[in-house]
């Protein structure tokens, strides 16, 4: 009889149709911070809180890289003003994207993030945008916008993984996080699996000279950040003894008496830049290895037996902080260990991850080099 009735009253057609159904619960994820965040159940326009986050977006926005984008801060357009030209003669439309501050954390307006009205933040745990410390993130909390943090900085090999699990779920991209997150653990593999059986005695010591040539003073990487991939392609990064800290500035006296055997300098000057190394979408392999061989033989660095053994390498310098260092990890094991990694192709590795996560732009230009006669 009961069941009569609700058939007579049209209750089983709206339980059908799902419009009784129970309510969506609230999604809540652990930050990168240890910060529990609830999420919000529609993401329309996002936030980031260091522009250069969009390397790590576009792996996951397919072919609309900009269209969520609520505001960022200005690194991207002024840091790498070569990748962020690329995006623009593609998406003219990014010119328009609100800044929320230039470069440093101090820089950052809170008024400005908040009238944005984003519906999410992600925000690193280092780098040039707001800590988790930043009186902004209390600002935002209070806003009712969602603030997570992420890293790829400080330890990207330990933090990228869950990184883009956490923007994946975070920003309704879970599918597309965990594609790439396949094609990245995948990639690491190849040279990690290799690295583990290379005893200790076999692996040179490798000096970073990090955008050498473009700043006052010699800068390294510690334990973290480039150091760690290093180590991981079957070297020994030197600055894990000389720093405490993920990046900082080192003595050249001290670096020479380590006696590095391989050098390895990061830019990311244009292709007309008076100082530093060279590299990225606009320049060519010949200005690179050009500009390698004066970064190298700057100062002092010219008596590193690296240098004058021919064993001299440049690097993008912002791979330091994007989930691409999949790919210079590969090329680290090329120029550390060429015999065990010989067949290993990591331009083929580059040109796969644009094909199939980066398809709004084309990979064009030089994003690492060798020393001439190498």
């Amino acid at each position: 009889m009961f069941q009569r009735w609700l058939k007579s009253t049209g209750f089983a057609l709206v339980c059908a149709a799902g419009l009784l159904a129970a309510p969506v619960q609230a999604v809540t994820v652990t930050d990168l911070a240890g910060r529990k965040v609830e999420l919000p159940a529609k993401v329309d326009r996002i936030l980031l809180g260091e522009g250069r986050l969009f390397y790590s977006l576009a792996l996951l926005e397919g072919d609309k890289p900009v269209a969520r984008i609520a505001g960022w801060q200005g690194d991207f357009r002024q840091l790498d003003p070569q990748t962020y030209g690329q995006y623009r003669a593609k998406f003219p439309e990014i010119d328009r994207i609100p800044l929320i501050g230039k470069t440093s954390e101090a820089s950052v307006s809170g008024e400005k993030v908040v009238s944005l009205k984003p519906d999410i933040a992600v925000f690193s745990l280092a780098g040039h945008g707001p800590s988790a410390h930043n009186p902004l993130v209390k600002q935002l909390e209070a806003a009712k916008i969602p603030v997570i943090f992420v890293d790829f900085r400080l330890k990207p090999l330990e933090n990228t993984v869950p990184s883009l699990r956490l923007m994946g779920k975070a920003l309704q991209r879970e599918a597309q996080a965990e594609k790439f997150i396949r094609f990245y653990e995948q990639n690491m593999k190849r040279v990690t699996d290799t690295v583990k059986g290379i005893p200790v005695a076999q692996r040179p010591k490798a000096f970073l000279d990090l955008r050498a040539g473009a700043m006052d003073g010699i800068y390294t990487a510690g334990k973290g950040s480039l150091g760690e991939m290093v180590d991981a392609a079957g070297g020994i990064n030197i600055g894990d003894g000389l720093l405490s800290t993920e990046i900082g500035e080192v003595n050249l006296e001290k670096v020479i008496a380590t006696n590095p055997a391989v050098y390895i300098a990061t830019g990311a000057g244009a292709p007309d830049a008076k100082l530093g190394l060279k590299l990225g979408p606009d320049v060519s392999s010949d200005v690179a290895r050009a500009a390698l061989k004066t970064t190298s033989t700057r100062a002092q660095l010219g008596a590193l037996g690296a240098v004058r053994n021919g064993k001299t390498y440049g690097a993008w310098h912002h791979f330091y902080n994007t989930p691409y260092h999949v790919v210079l990890v590969q090329q680290f094991a090329k120029w550390l260990q060429p015999a065990a990694f010989a067949k290993l192709d990591p331009q083929a590795t580059w040109n796969t991850m644009y094909k199939d996560f980066l398809p709004a732009v084309a990979p064009q230009g030089t994003f690492w080099v060798e020393g001439a006669g190498q």
